[in-house]
């Protein structure tokens, strides 16, 4: 038969583009532990049950009644597959196995013939190393000799192999001769197993290469979570809107001239205690009045904290939640795997129809995937821009008195379209807060710093009802002091700056948490 084999390996035959062509000859490589054996298993059990395709294991280490135990742990019926005459195991040894394949009609292909085996997964070529070398024999003839009768045999054959550094690792030679070559990982970070998966070649096809996410799951087995940073590829044309959403307040949608393009990524930055879940909410609250399906991606607190927190503002979130117009997304950052994740925030959207999406807080990623984030961020901007939903990156600066960079790792605004910056003004001995937006991507924003405050109903800017009336930008009590931008710890107060160049005492708006002249 012509065309793809589907695996049945979960999001293996995406990163495939669909699967393997047909009589491909397989080898699965990696070290201890990376899980070859129970990707080879679901390999051929899957074949059987889902493609009717009947497939062969040969076992040169493990016996059957193990290979039984480990597909039970998966709720796979083997046993039942055997009894139905769909999978064989053939427990033998690796000179066993050569003999059979170079006589003209050994029982090994018979046995394959009489089934009708499609598959094949010999586990695995480590053996039949060892063995030609402790008998000096030329392992590189074996080699043809064996993916030589598999390919008469007409049968898709997987091989897994070890990569033990001690032994030199996979030769050179054995990746030449088999068509696809996929590679497993396996290592201890933070006290916890990551497995990866790369697809090396495929002879015959495209696949999306770079080193994919991989589990091994209760009642699954093997399951691939494509890289994240792969899901943008493809997209011609991104889409625009002219339509604008409110951020939930009438007065800082006048400061973005008109608030949020649908479909735009912004990043609101501030330090703890500054508001920026509370602006969340409001802006979500606010979409949901308006028809929006929403989703709360919550990093930093749990749903149950996130909820009694919002209804002391006047916030019904279970309400919201019960009606199915709010999704609340938990996941611990000790557990979190950028893939995974990925995946699993897709699926909700694409399945409940969300356009409007909060990530609370964005720095939980850099904290877990530091060398990634900066492609894991642009994966979801451009994700959710091409599907039009309206985002919020919350960004929780490490500055307590302002902002100079977004972080270490993230140093420009280029995967944001706007900017709102929330941050603490000290005035004397009181701590105020402060709204700036600084960049609004196709708009005249107005570039002013705003006081609030925050009570019930959310972000409340200081005498926004007075400046409705009258029109006019409000001056704040800390108008004359300096800047929320500038606020870095690099910088000192213009007032101070003067102040310590005349020898004069410093002024009383210079509070106990503004820097000492060095």
């Amino acid at each position: 038969m012509d065309g793809l084999v589907k695996t049945g390996i979960a999001g293996l035959d995406e990163v495939l583009h669909g699967g393997i062509p047909r009589n491909n000859n397989l080898i699965v490589e990696g070290p201890p532990g990376s899980g070859k054996t129970t990707f080879g298993l679901g390999f051929i059990y899957h074949g059987a049950l889902d493609y009717d395709e009947p497939g062969a294991i040969v076992s040169f280490e493990l016996d059957p009644a193990k290979l039984l135990r480990d597909a039970a742990g998966f709720n796979w019926d083997l046993q039942g597959m055997i009894d139905a005459g769909k999978i064989k195991i053939i427990q033998t040894s690796p000179a066993v196995l050569l003999s059979e394949f170079r006589s003209d009609d050994g029982a090994f292909a018979a046995s394959l013939l009489a089934m009708g085996a499609k598959r094949l997964l010999i586990d695995g070529l480590t053996p039949l190393r060892l063995h030609a070398e402790v008998h000096d024999m030329p392992f590189r003839e074996d080699v043809h000799l064996l993916i030589e009768g598999l390919t008469r045999l007409g049968v898709t054959t997987m091989v897994t192999a070890e990569r033990d550094e001690s032994l030199g690792g996979v030769l050179a030679h054995e990746r030449f001769v088999f068509d696809t070559i996929i590679s497993l990982t396996r290592e201890e970070t933070r006290r916890r197993v990551q497995r990866r998966l790369a697809v090396m070649k495929s002879r015959g096809q495209d696949f999306i290469g770079g080193s994919h996410t991989m589990r091994i799951e209760a009642g699954t087995g093997v399951h691939v979570y494509r890289r994240a940073q792969s899901r943008p590829l493809g997209t011609i044309v991104q889409p625009t809107s002219e339509e604008r959403l409110s951020i939930g307040s009438a007065a800082i949608d006048k400061m973005m001239d008109g608030g949020l393009y649908k479909g735009s990524v912004t990043l609101v930055g501030g330090i703890s205690g500054t508001g920026k879940t509370v602006l969340s909410v409001q802006f979500l609250s606010n979409a949901i009045r308006d028809g929006h399906k929403t989703l709360l991606v919550s990093l930093d607190e749990h749903p149950a904290q996130l909820m009694r927190n919002a209804r002391s503002l006047g916030f019904d979130l279970q309400a919201l939640v019960d009606a199915g117009d709010m999704f609340i997304y938990y996941e611990s950052p000790l557990e979190l795997e950028l893939d995974v994740h990925f995946d699993r925030l897709v699926k909700l959207v694409e399945e409940h129809g969300i356009d409007c999406v909060v990530f609370d807080s964005i720095a939980v990623y850099e904290m877990t995937s530091r060398g990634e984030v900066a492609d894991y961020l642009y994966a979801l901007a451009t994700y959710f821009k091409n599907r039009l939903a309206t985002t919020l990156f919350n960004y929780e600066s490490p500055e307590l008195l302002g902002v100079s960079q977004i972080s270490e790792e993230l140093k420009g605004s280029h995967l944001v379209d706007n900017i709102v910056l929330l941050n603490y003004v000290e005035v004397s001995t009181v701590l105020r807060r402060a709204i700036a937006v600084p960049k609004v991507r196709g708009s005249r924003n107005l570039q002013i710093t705003r006081e609030y405050t925050i009570g019930v109903g959310g972000l409340l800017l200081v005498d926004e009802e007075e400046s409705a009336q009258s029109g006019a930008v409000p001056q704040l009590p800390f108008s004359s002091y300096y800047g929320l931008l500038s606020r870095s710890p690099s910088r000192q107060s213009p007032l101070i700056e003067e102040a310590v160049a005349k020898g004069a005492p410093l002024p009383a708006s210079a509070g106990l948490l503004t820097e000492k002249p060095e």
